[in-house]
């Protein structure tokens, strides 16, 4: 585990494995970086620089209580920290789910990587708040209150995932959405389990991109990450010239 400063001065946290080109994988709402591992060591044997950040409030990064602390769009700006920490000019970048979104802002905002990847991510979540985000907040506070939690909810599926609930809803807090997706030329591929029902308009998502790819692995939005076909997938499309 290492450490960079963020623009703020907090410490976030990313893993390194692997040396080559450099590779950027950022995890999913309520997750650490530790959930790309099994593919990441796949890439890492393919020759790649494989770097997982744990995302502010989550993992090992900073997680504060103080609301000041989530302006609207900081996941980007420590994103644009950390390539700015790794000194690197030819990288390529890649998101599941929540992490998905912050690729998209990185590009949105500049990062120029040769290839990206958003895996588990539909338009609808990129353009604006949907009803997961409510779902989310709802039982963030629901946890934070400390009102009972029945097996299977929401709420006990974040409380299982052990991270602090006030500083993951500040996290909801500061997404932005991303309306110009015309702007974005960076050749992308958009990946999503076929049972990844909650994220349906990932194709529309490919489409919307100038350089949009768009593909399918088995799995639900839970199941797809750690199948077999969403590395080789990957894999293939870094591989292109």
């Amino acid at each position: 585990m290492e450490k960079f400063p963020a623009g703020d001065g907090r410490e976030l946290a990313y893993r390194e494995l692997g040396s080559g080109r450099t590779l950027v994988l950022f995890h999913g709402f309520t997750g650490s970086g530790r959930d790309w591992l099994g593919p990441a060591a796949a890439f890492a044997e393919r020759g790649h620089r494989v770097i997982l950040p744990d995302l502010r409030g989550h993992g090992a990064s900073a997680a504060p209580p103080d609301p000041a602390a989530y302006p609207p769009d900081v996941l980007a700006d420590d994103g644009l920290a950390l390539l700015a920490h790794l000194g690197v000019d030819e990288y390529d970048l890649g998101g599941y789910s929540y992490g998905g979104r912050v690729v998209l802002r990185l590009l949105a905002r500049g990062a120029r990587p040769g290839r990206a990847i958003v895996a588990g991510q539909g338009l609808d979540a990129v353009q604006r708040a949907t009803s997961r985000t409510g779902t989310y907040h709802r039982a963030l506070t629901a946890l934070i209150d400390g009102e009972p939690v029945e097996p299977g909810s929401p709420a006990y599926w974040l409380r299982q995932g052990g991270g602090d609930p006030v500083a993951l809803r500040h996290v909801l807090g500061t997404h932005v959405p991303t309306p110009d997706l015309h702007r974005i030329t960076t050749p992308t591929l958009v990946v999503v389990g076929a049972e990844d029902d909650g994220h349906a308009t990932a194709d529309a998502l490919a489409e919307a991109l100038p350089n949009g790819r768009f593909a399918r692995v088995p799995g639900t939005h839970y199941t797809a990450m750690r199948s077999p076909e969403l590395t080789a997938a990957m894999a293939e499309f870094l591989a292109q010239a």
